[in-house]
């Protein structure tokens, strides 16, 4: 029987770290992608390729290496891989995955991981979310389902996925909808048949220079800040809104007026925005109608990410409202 062969391109984060005697206290990215794989044993079910592709903390996260990723992702593709596995910190995690969501062109599934505890503390989750990682990348199963998150032998899908908690180990999880899967006994075990998904965008020229930024609103908002990130040439905006997708009647002063394309959220971490349900000023349907785009179940997060790549593809502002219309209604 032919064995699978997974690539792995290790980023950094908490999986990778270690202490470093060099500093009084804490742990640094040091651990290279051959170091992690170590731990498993040579009795993989499996063939890995693997590379260091870069050794950083999430927070520090960017999309030049993102893009350096899923370049060499495809090449690894093209050269016979059965699936690509990221190897990153949690904290922009879900960010990571959804990026893959959008943006990777193949059936060959794209499997998100990482760890809440680094190597030297115990019980230390790295090496069992590697292993779910690559399982998961190794099944036929998970061909079509796009980017996956591995961990706590949880399979997410990415465009539910968030990291619901600061530091347990079981961190990650996809509210409303539920995980996609789970790990067991060596394999991995799908609650649904795979379904459709949407076009990947193409980003082999997209510039991501420039500012998105992404704005809470909240009590006493006058839109003062929105103003400012506005006038400091922003590409697009997006807006963490309360509820189903309010903000206050300065803010909405603010987005009535602006030339760039607003991106409306809600803020709550569940639910989707409405379209036409309340009429104050500031509402929903009162956005809609001065041009801001309803980012519908997505969260602010993945908002901004999908902004991103809109943005740096050149997408119009009917393009974007597609997008966004496509991906985060689930109609």
């Amino acid at each position: 029987m032919t064995r699978a062969l997974v690539a792995v391109a290790a980023l950094g984060g908490t999986i990778s770290m270690a202490p470093d005697r060099s500093i009084e206290d804490g742990v640094v990215p040091r651990l290279t992608a051959e170091d992690l794989l170590g731990d498993l044993g040579a009795h993989l079910p499996m063939d890995v390729t693997a590379a260091t592709l870069a050794g950083i903390s999430s927070a520090s996260m960017d999309y030049a290496t993102l893009l350096r990723t899923r370049a060499w992702g495809l090449e690894q593709v093209a050269a016979g891989a059965a699936g690509l596995v990221v190897v990153q910190g949690t904290d922009t995690l879900e960010e990571t995955a959804w990026f893959f969501e959008l943006t990777w062109p193949h059936d060959v599934p794209v499997v998100v991981t990482g760890a809440m505890r680094n190597p030297s503390l115990p019980s230390a989750d790295g090496p069992a979310n590697l292993l779910a990682a690559l399982t998961v990348a190794a099944s036929p199963r998970s061909r079509g389902r796009g980017a996956l998150v591995a961990f706590n032998d949880d399979v997410h899908t990415a465009r539910w996925v968030r990291k619901a908690h600061a530091s347990h180990v079981e961190a990650f999880s996809s509210n409303p909808a539920g995980p996609l899967g789970l790990v067991a006994e060596g394999s991995v075990h799908y609650f649904h048949p795979a379904g459709s998904r949407a076009a990947a965008v193409p980003v082999d020229n997209a510039d991501f220079a420039g500012l998105v930024p992404l704005l809470e609103a909240g009590i006493a908002d006058s839109g003062e800040l929105l103003s400012l990130v506005l006038d400091a040439g922003a590409r697009g905006v997006v807006v963490a809104a309360g509820g189903v997708g309010h903000v206050s009647t300065g803010t909405a002063d603010v987005i009535a007026t602006a030339d760039v394309p607003i991106v409306v959220a809600t803020r709550t971490g569940a639910g989707t925005t409405f379209r036409g349900t309340y009429g104050f000023h500031g509402s929903e349907s009162s956005l809609i109608k001065v041009g801001a785009t309803m980012a519908g179940w997505l969260d602010p997060r993945k908002s901004r990410v999908l902004l991103q790549v809109l943005l740096a593809t050149g997408a119009s502002r009917e393009a974007i409202e597609a997008e966004f219309r496509l991906r985060g209604d689930l109609d």
